[in-house]
Parts: structure tokens; C-alpha cells; sequence
């Protein structure tokens, strides 16, 4: 990489210059570089640069590795600070048993291990050892999301980002509608086609005249033979194009809207797409199982004259009207037209009420066919669309409907995917359309009860959809209800308007069936600090929504609140408090469970369909647990494109016996805890007739408890039920791919936490952590549930927050940066003195080590 300079320089700093026989040579030679920074040695800065106004020479690095010792020269000078730039190689957790769940226990970047140290020798003698700590005074070369460091930057300053419609080019709105008729122009010259009225005679004149106060300009003339208007082009049709072997689909389109390997002459090519190839046992295929891309075919779109002709790569002219037989060419063939407008109409068994479900349309060719009021060429990107629709993992493409719509239809077999959430089997079908074809009613059946057992699903983390297309998609997901989140991503601020702090849409107060319900919260955020959501709660919103600067907030916003503050202001509101996408940021959320102002942790999907329960995240989860702190779990997807469908991995929380559905019932069974997250499969969990959530006291010595459990799933075929036990799975079982259940036996002699653990593997992909329980605590007389190494854990993250606050954190005023770091160090001071009171070792990273820790 060349060199960097993120602005001017400071007078007030200067370069030290390393020795020049050090290299960047000398560092690809050296023997223990691991191959992550091999592979990212190019990229590493060079030369003169200037990070945060300071400067720096880059051309002689020094590198040591496995205790190497390494001792060099500088010039002679005196300051009073002195900065590094600097960087390490990835943590590698230590090995562990086969009985752990894989994770990491110091988080992805190592938080608080040592990393080494530096040595200032004076012109005396004397030294001054810096201690380096991951996270703290260093960080990896390649960091994952949510690993920032509290003490230290990364070598470029934040900048300001222009808005699409700032940059040169056009404007971002207006380029979603993909098309563009450029006839306002400083000069726009009109064609006219003139039907001559005797072709057969020859033309060798032309006269020109302009009416009065009138100039005509004539910029050319041509003359052509075609039997139709040569303007007028025809309504859109398809072909599928095959490049030769070796040679991918270029779908970057030039200025002039063209592509380069097929272009039309009378006419436009619309878009060209990689041909997708489906399962060819489409019927006995699973939901969602992905389609995959042709190498080199794609489907192309276009709209031209009976006598256009494309134009290919390699100068072949191929006539559009040999596109309109069933013959295939040896680049184009044919793809039948859509032709037949019909209606699709989706019951549920035993209902004629249309419901709202998924719906995936495709055609014999592998194109896809939305209804006329949907995106055939979805845009799936960040905050650029919001229409209901999904694409899996860019390749499937399904719209939300509300059980009836509008679609044309090619003549002949069309491939159909419906399906409404985890409790409805999906459907996979074909149809033959006729010219006698109007409707198609294709029925649903639910094959699950958890519903009718007092089970509703939730998605606590959606964003940027608006309220109604929130719910359209809540229900046709079968979720309950839906959390749209306000927030603020820098200067932007999102579904500011929805928020009302007292609405919930689609409940019966507010004229729905209260069925499927959607609320608007906000999701409150802090680059380094971290994440929380503040749902349900009432009266004003609860802001600022974002601080401590980008990427989540705004260039010079301080850092002024807390997590735990804004937890305990929406508690105050009547809200529920969940961490969202946990663990991460990794930082002071740890606090606010601490002070007991956390109702949920949320484990997060995105937008992969297959990836599972995050076993980082369990494993941080149980980390609270072990140390007596219950926390259910709940699911959410933090939606905010279509590339993510609502659900993906939801909450199932338990009603009270009797209770209607409203958001508040929701909300209190989540503070019960009674709750399970899934991908797909359904469970039921109860240790000795208590439900998930539940604490029980057993007496001196413990006792003798018995574990019932059920799992069912019409989606993703299980393979294992496993009981969770402390954080250690404790029994495993190979179960049906359908349905199961069992129990086991379990004498506890101390304190403990159990919970289920669901596995599955969808067709085709690897087995994954597909459902799990939030616990039941059995907690035993005398006995207390702590574990030092996760207390020590949970606390080096507060005092990583502290060290955020004192060093590089956007300083508040005085006084709220007191009352911060006095919360904080109260927070702290919890952990620490039950680690006092146990005797354990432990140590402080960011405060003077004291008398006692030795026990």
C-alpha cells in the first residue's frame, strides 16, 4: 500500500525515524509471520503518512514475535508524549475441551491479554516499561465487528461521507427507477419517422422551410426498409444467453446504459441476470433450498422492434424475431413470454379468509416472475429499498403478499414456493398454465400447535421498514410482533416519524385483528460502548438515539450517557430492554446487566438463512448465567435490507394461561423468561414441572430433578437434542428430523442453570444450532452460582469501558463524565468484591493492582 495522509500535519509533532537496515523485506522473511498478515502485507502502510495529524515514516518496521527481543537506536529527543503505530496478529483462544461449545472466552480480539511491551531507555540509564494489552493499548491487524479498542485508534481519523446525490452522477432516489428518458437537454434533437408514401421511387431532394419567427435545424437524415414503425418498439420479453465457457456475465453498464457482451440496435436490452438452475425435483425439494447460478448463461430482458437485431460480444448479429419461435440459437434461445394475467389466492385449511405468506414465482427458464405490483430486479442493498420482498443469500427472490395478488403468468408449468413461519408446512409446487387460467387457490396447512399452547414469535430487531410494511411481513412470516427500531447512523436518522410512544399497529385498540402486531421502539447505540434496544416503552422518545461518534453517531458527538442509563430511563417508560446482536460491542452492556436493567440478550442472524445460533453468542450468554445472572434469550434479525427476512431466527415467549395477545402481554411473558430462540424448529421445556425461566431452591446437598422435553419442526430436519448444563453439554441425543421428545435425569448437588439445545441440518448445508431454551435455574441452599474466570471476564469489559471514557472516548462535560465513571466504577466494584469474597486471583488492567488479591 502507498502511503496515507487523513489531513494536515501537526508542528507540534515530529517523526522518530527508525534504523534503516529494518524492512518491510526483512518482515515477510521473518519465520513466525502468520499467514493472515502475510496475505495483508501489501497493504500495509509505507512511507511518509499522517494518522490523526501526527506523522509518521513507515519504510522500517520492526517485528518480533514468541518472546523475541529486539533492540534499536532512535534519534535523540525529548517529549512528552510519544506515539506508536502499531498493530498485532489475530487471537488464537487457547485449546479447550471437546465437552465446550466452540467460543471465545476473551472475545474475537483477545480482550485484556497481553500483547507485549515497550521499553523507553533514557540518556541515564533508566527505563519506563509500557505493558501492552489486546484491545487496550493494541489491536489485531484484521479486527471482526464490535472489537474496537479503548485506548488506542485505528490509524485513520474519521471523515465525512458525501450522500449519493452529492456525488457526481445521478441523483440515488431517482436511479431506482432503473430507466431514464433523456429528452431534457441543453440541446435535444427529435426524430421523426416519416412513412413514405412511395417507396418505390427514388429520393434526391429536400426542401426545408420554417414557419415565421421559427428556426429548423436539421441535424441528418437516414432512410431504412422496415415494415413496422421503426419507434416503436414491442412490449418486454426474455432470452436466455449462453457465453462461451470460461467467459462470466459483465453486468456493468456504461453511461449510455449499455452492457458490453449484447446490445440491440432497435431496441434495449433491460437487464441480464446469471440463470439460476432449481432443484429439478422442484416438488419434493425443501423450502428454501437455494437455487444455483450458471456459470456463463444469464437471463436477458429487453424490449424491441420485430426486426431489431442483438449484437454480441464477439460481432454476431442475432435477429430478434428468431427469438419469437421455440428454436434455440447457439447464444440466444428464446424464453416463453409472460402472457396470462392471473390470481393467486392463499388460504389456510379449513378457512376461505386470504393470509398473508412468502411467495416465490419462477418460470421454466429459472426467471423470476413477480406480481405487477413488485420488483422484478429487487435492490437489496443498505437503506435503499424498502419494499416487501426478500432475496436469500442472493440468489432466491420472494415478495410478501397478503394472500391474494395480481401476477403474469407465462403459458406452460410455472415452480411455486409458499410459506408462512415455522408452524405452517411450506409448499413447493407446480402449476400448468392455460389461456383458460384465471385463478390459482393453493391452500396451507398448519401441521404445528405451539400457537394454540399459548406460544407467540417476535422479532425484537427490524429496521428502515415502514410500519404497514412491517406488519405485511411480520405476517407473512408468521411473527407475532415486530420491533422497528428507531436509530441514527451518523447524520442519518431512521423511522423517526414512526415513533409515537404510545401505538401499537395492527391491535384491536388500533382497528386490527390483534394478531400481528408491530411497535415502534428505537435501538440506542455506541460505537465502543455498545448497542442496546429500548422497546415498547411509552411517552417521549428516548434520545439522543446515538453518541461517542461514528459510525454510529455524528462527528463530535461526546460521550454522555450509558447503556445502563438509557436501559433504566426506558424501564422508567414501561419498556423492555434487550442487547441486541450479543455479545457485541463487547463493553459496557456488561455493566447494565450488572445493575440488573437488562430483561433479555438477543441472539442475531443477518441475513444468512443457514448460519444458526451463534455459539460466540451462546457462550457469552452463559457466561452471565454461570454467574447467577438470568437472562432470557430472544430473537431478532436487525433486518435492514431484503436481503434479510423478518423471522429468520425469532422469539417464542409463552402468554400467561388465558391471555390474549397484546404487546404488553408479550412484554411480560419475555420478562418471565419463559422464552425459546429458533431458526425453525419448536420446542417445549420444563424441569420438574417448571417452566423455562423459573428459579427453584433445593435444600442443603441438593436434590433429584427430572427433564421433559419435545421438539418438532416442519422446516430444517433436526438431528440432536442436547441439555445444556453450566455451559457444558451434559446429554446428547440423536432425534427424528420431525418430531421428538424424551427426558433425562439429573441430580444436582450445587447451584446449576440446564437448558435445551436443538441441532439441525438444512438440505445441503452443514448441521447447525438451530433452537435453544432460555434456562431454568436450580439453585441449591448454600450454594452459590458463580464461576471466577466468566466474573473476571464480565469485568475486564467494564474496565475496558473505563479506559474507553479515560482515553480516547469524546470527553463530556466534566460533571457528566464523573457521574459516568463513578456508575461504572460502582458496576465494577459488584464483580470485584464478589471475586474478594471467593479469594480469586484476579487482575486490573486499567487501575493500580491493590493489597488482597491473592486470597
Amino acid at each position: 500500500m502507498s502511503c496515507s495522509h487523513d489531513g494536515p500535519r501537526s508542528p507540534r509533532f515530529r517523526t522518530l525515524s527508525l534504523p534503516a537496515e529494518y524492512t518491510w523485506e526483512r518482515v515477510a522473511e521473518h519465520p513466525a509471520l502468520p499467514g493472515s498478515m502475510r496475505a495483508a502485507l501489501d497493504d500495509a502502510l509505507r512511507g511518509e503518512n499522517t494518522a490523526w495529524g501526527i506523522p509518521f515514516e513507515a519504510d522500517h518496521p520492526l517485528a518480533v514475535a514468541d518472546g523475541e527481543l529486539l533492540a534499536v537506536t532512535l534519534p535523540a529527543a525529548t517529549a512528552r508524549w510519544v506515539v506508536f503505530m502499531h498493530t498485532l496478529s489475530l487471537w488464537q483462544e487457547p485449546e479447550r475441551g471437546p465437552e465446550y461449545l466452540p467460543g471465545y472466552r476473551h472475545g474475537m480480539g483477545g480482550l485484556d491479554q497481553p500483547a507485549g511491551s515497550y521499553s523507553l531507555i533514557y540518556a541515564d540509564g533508566t527505563r519506563a516499561t509500557l505493558e501492552l494489552r489486546r484491545r487496550h493499548q493494541i489491536g489485531a491487524h484484521n479486527r471482526s465487528w464490535g472489537e474496537s479498542c479503548f485506548q488506542a485508534v485505528a490509524a485513520h481519523k474519521p471523515m465525512t461521507l458525501p450522500a449519493a446525490q452529492e456525488q457526481k452522477g445521478a441523483d440515488w432516489g431517482w436511479s431506482q427507477t432503473r430507466v431514464e428518458q433523456p429528452d431534457i437537454r441543453p440541446w435535444t434533437n427529435w426524430l421523426y419517422a416519416w412513412e413514405n408514401p412511395h417507396p418505390e421511387r427514388a429520393i434526391v431532394r429536400l426542401e426545408l422551410c420554417a414557419a415565421p419567427a421559427t428556426m429548423l435545424v436539421l441535424s441528418g437524415i437516414a432512410a431504412g426498409d422496415v415494415t413496422e414503425h421503426p419507434l416503436r418498439w414491442g412490449t418486454r420479453r426474455k432470452a436466455l444467453l449462453t457465453l462461451p465457457e470460461g467467459v462470466k456475465l459483465d453486468r456493468h453498464i456504461d453511461k449510455d446504459g449499455l452492457l458490453e457482451q449484447i446490445q440491440l440496435d432497435l431496441g434495449q436490452v433491460i437487464s441480464a441476470v446469471p440463470r439460476l438452475y432449481y432443484p429439478k425435483d422442484w416438488e419434493a425439494s425443501s423450502a428454501n433450498q437455494q437455487a444455483k447460478a450458471a456459470a456463463n448463461q444469464a437471463v436477458v430482458e429487453y424490449t424491441a422492434h420485430p426486426e431489431a437485431h442483438f449484437h454480441l460480444w464477439n460481432g454476431a448479429l442475432v435477429s430478434a424475431a428468431s427469438l419469437e419461435g421455440d428454436e434455440a440459437g447457439e447464444a440466444l434461445a428464446p424464453i416463453t413470454r409472460t402472457s396470462q394475467r392471473v390470481r393467486i389466492l392463499v388460504t389456510e385449511k379449513g378457512s376461505a379468509k386470504p393470509v398473508s405468506v412468502r411467495l416465490h414465482v419462477h418460470g421454466e427458464a429459472g426467471e423470476y416472475l413477480a406480481p405487477y405490483d413488485r420488483h422484478r430486479l429487487l435492490n437489496d442493498a443498505w437503506f435503499e429499498d424498502y419494499a416487501p420482498e426478500w432475496r436469500n443469500l442472493g440468489m432466491n427472490t420472494a415478495t410478501y403478499i397478503d394472500g391474494e395478488t395480481d401476477i403474469e403468468l407465462p403459458l406452460g408449468r410455472v415452480y411455486l414456493e409458499i410459506s408462512k413461519g415455522f408452524e405452517i408446512r411450506p409448499l413447493r409446487i407446480t402449476r400448468e398454465i392455460t389461456p383458460e387460467t384465471r385463478e390459482l387457490h393453493i391452500t396451507l396447512e398448519r401441521v404445528l400447535d405451539w400457537r394454540a399452547r399459548g406460544w407467540v414469535t417476535a422479532d425484537t430487531h427490524v429496521h428502515f421498514l415502514s410500519p404497514m410494511t412491517a406488519m405485511l411481513e411480520g405476517a407473512a412470516e408468521g411473527v407475532n410482533v415486530v420491533n422497528l427500531l428507531s436509530s441514527q447512523w451518523g447524520e442519518l436518522m431512521t423511522n423517526a416519524g414512526d415513533f409515537d410512544g404510545k401505538n401499537t399497529w395492527g391491535s384491536r385498540e388500533a382497528g386490527g385483528d390483534g394478531e400481528w402486531l408491530v411497535r415502534v421502539g428505537s435501538e440506542n447505540r455506541q460505537h465502543v460502548l455498545g448497542h442496546i434496544s429500548l422497546l415498547g416503552y411509552n411517552g417521549r422518545p428516548i434520545v439522543p438515539w446515538t453518541r461517542g461518534g461514528p459510525d454510529e453517531s455524528a462527528l463530535g458527538d461526546p460521550v454522555d450517557v450509558l447503556l445502563s442509563e438509557w436501559a433504566a430511563q426506558c424501564r422508567a417508560q414501561g419498556g423492555l430492554v434487550v442487547l441486541p446482536h450479543f455479545p457485541n460491542p463487547r463493553a459496557e452492556h456488561a455493566a447494565a446487566i450488572v445493575e440488573g436493567q437488562v430483561d433479555a440478550i438477543e441472539m442475531t442472524s443477518w441475513a444468512d438463512s443457514y448460519f444458526g445460533l451463534n455459539p460466540y453468542s451462546l457462550t457469552d450468554w452463559y457466561r452471565y448465567l454461570n454467574c447467577d445472572m438470568l437472562l432470557p434469550a430472544v430473537g431478532g434479525t436487525d433486518k435492514m435490507a431484503a436481503t434479510t427476512a423478518v423471522g429468520t431466527v425469532r422469539t417464542y415467549a409463552r402468554l400467561a394461561p388465558g391471555q390474549l395477545l397484546s404487546y404488553e402481554a408479550w412484554m411480560n411473558a419475555v420478562r418471565r423468561a419463559e422464552t425459546f430462540v429458533s431458526y425453525g424448529p419448536l420446542l417445549e421445556f420444563s424441569v420438574s414441572g417448571t417452566p423455562m425461566g423459573s428459579r427453584l431452591v433445593l435444600p442443603y446437598g441438593g436434590g433429584h430433578l427430572e427433564v421433559h422435553w419435545e421438539a418438532r419442526s416442519v422446516t430444517h430436519p433436526m438431528t440432536r437434542a442436547e441439555l445444556i448444563v453450566n455451559g457444558e453439554i451434559r446429554e446428547s441425543v440423536a432425534i427424528d428430523p420431525w418430531q421428538a421428545s424424551g427426558s433425562w435425569s439429573w441430580h444436582v448437588p450445587a447451584s446449576a442453570w440446564c437448558a435445551l439445545l436443538l441441532r439441525a441440518q438444512p438440505t445441503g448445508r452443514p448441521e447447525i444450532i438451530a433452537a435453544h431454551s432460555s434456562p431454568v435455574m436450580a439453585m441449591v441452599e448454600g450454594s452459590d452460582l458463580v464461576s471466577a474466570a466468566d466474573l473476571a471476564s464480565i469485568l475486564a469489559q467494564i474496565e475496558g469501558a473505563l479506559a474507553y471514557l479515560d482515553t480516547v472516548g469524546t470527553r463530556a462535560e466534566d460533571h457528566r463524565y464523573r457521574q459516568m465513571r463513578l456508575a461504572l466504577e460502582g458496576s465494577a466494584r459488584k464483580l470485584h468484591n464478589r471475586l474478594h469474597q471467593a479469594g480469586w486471583y484476579h487482575e486490573h488492567p486499567t487501575t493500580p493492582d491493590h493489597g488482597g488479591h491473592q486470597g
